[in-house]
């Protein structure tokens, strides 16, 4: 593609897990998973502006967490970008964080995606989605989803990928207690706290071999194998899910390794009912938004 802009505004999304299965280790270090995954209308915002009159990488970032900016993986998919393509340019970019940071919601490895699509669509690479999963792969195990959703079933470590489409959107309903879960210790206290590792069931064998799913059905069979143990640990999560259920949620959830729970509402009336309850009660950091129908898209060109 020629005459592309030099500029771009792209809005990396977040993801739930609305099952997450854990099973034993891979000879790569990786525990194996299994995981329907769904990226939700709650979004960072990320500018890339290609500029001719440097070389390198400038990245300003909204969050002051970020101490090392060339530890961002905004900063890091850029430079895997440049060093795979070989070009001799600029890029200068601003994340807008607002998906909640250590949250189980995969908020870096969205913002990761969308660097590797923008800088494909600005210095028109013509890379394939499944060339950018492959390089997504080289910085974390969740990125490739990014580029592949927005809804997949993924397997092994994070590398095999099912895309999925459901019908009927859905809200989800975000609901971050302020505090971080080491995503390493989850898997310890997971590892130390089971006895086996289950079986993949035959109702997720029917999930991953159908071509499209239903809402409706799978409402009853979200689960999440961090629930049983981090909630022992951490017993307001447990709390949280409650609360969500009594104001109206078909389901709730905790979304990866934590420590965001989420509640999915078919009516977004209700799902903004709840919302202002938990504002008004909790304290917590609670947002909204629906399930996407789209991959990591809707970028506005300047």
């Amino acid at each position: 593609m020629k005459n592309l802009s030099r500029r771009l505004v792209l809005y990396p999304p977040a993801k739930v897990n609305l099952i997450l299965k854990i099973f034993d280790l891979l000879p790569k270090g990786y525990h194996g998973l299994w995981s329907l995954m769904q990226t939700i209308g709650v979004t960072d915002e990320l500018t890339i502006h290609v500029d001719d009159s440097f070389v390198g990488i400038r990245l300003e970032c909204s969050d002051r967490s970020v101490s090392e900016i060339t530890d961002n993986l905004v900063y890091r998919a850029a430079d895997v970008v440049l060093r795979q393509s070989s070009a001799r340019v600029g890029v200068s970019m601003t994340l807008k964080k607002h998906i909640p940071v250590a949250a189980g919601l995969g908020g870096g490895s969205s913002d990761a995606a969308a660097t590797i699509m923008g800088l494909n669509h600005l210095l028109a690479l013509g890379w394939s989605r499944s060339d950018m999963a492959k390089l997504g792969q080289t910085l974390g195990s969740d990125v490739p989803f990014f580029i592949e959703g927005p809804t997949a079933i993924i397997r092994g470590w994070g590398e095999q990928i099912i895309p999925k489409t459901f019908h009927n959107a859905r809200w989800i309903l975000l609901v971050n207690p302020g505090f971080p879960i080491n995503t390493g210790q989850a898997y310890k206290r997971l590892d130390e706290g089971r006895s086996e590792v289950p079986l993949l069931s035959d109702h997720l064998i029917e999930f991953e071999q159908a071509s499209s799913l239903s809402w409706e059905h799978l409402s009853a069979q979200l689960e999440n194998d961090f629930e049983a143990v981090l909630f022992r640990d951490y017993p307001v999560l447990a709390d949280i899910k409650k609360n969500l259920v009594e104001l109206g949620a078909e389901s709730a959830l905790l979304s990866g390794s934590g420590a965001t729970m989420f509640g999915v509402f078919q009516d977004e009336a209700r799902a903004i009912q709840a919302k202002e309850v938990l504002v008004k009660s909790s304290g917590y950091r609670v947002l909204l938004g629906p399930t996407m129908e789209q991959g990591l898209l809707g970028e506005k060109q300047q």
